[in-house]
């Protein structure tokens, strides 16, 4: 089974489109870093990923082949390992909140388990500090401290004697 986590966009009727992202490895974001991220709109990530291959590309002009190929296997295998969280950044520097995560053997399994957790009634954050006061605070009645012996040996707490 895999983890998914489930995004809700800002505003009301919130469940109509979420986006459920798979947590894990993305085979396609590995062999294909650059397109897998314009595919999900990660345009900055787009830009960073283009610009350290071009860097990579000059650096591999100077030293060699070799580490250039090293450098741009490891690129796209941050990308495969990172493309989730990228994808998941991206979605919160937009607005989006985080529902939680939800563990299915695919998405589809995962969006029938998110909206059944939901359910008829649900309410988003957005709707609760619209329709529902906020609860009052209570706070806990402390003992009167007791005077205790010294701690560790011979010493004890500031203002005790």
């Amino acid at each position: 089974m895999a983890s998914f986590v489930v995004m809700e966009p800002p505003g009301r009727a919130a469940e109509e489109r979420a986006v459920i992202v798979r947590d894990g490895f993305h085979i396609l974001a590995f062999l294909l870093p650059a397109i897998w991220l314009l595919v999900h709109r990660l345009w900055l990530e787009t830009l960073a990923v283009v610009l350290a291959g071009f860097v990579i590309g000059l650096l591999g002009a100077w030293w060699g082949s070799g580490t250039a190929s090293i450098a741009s296997l490891m690129l796209a295998l941050f990308v495969g390992l990172e493309g989730s969280a990228l994808r998941l950044a991206a979605l919160r520097r937009r607005g989006w909140r985080e529902w939680g995560v939800v563990e299915a053997g695919d998405v589809r399994d995962a969006e029938i388990r998110y909206l059944a957790d939901i359910g008829p009634g649900h309410v988003t954050r957005d709707t609760v500090s619209d329709t529902v006061p906020p609860a009052p605070v209570m706070t806990a009645q402390r003992p009167a401290p007791t005077r205790s012996g010294p701690v560790l040996g011979m010493l004890g707490y500031p203002g005790r004697n």
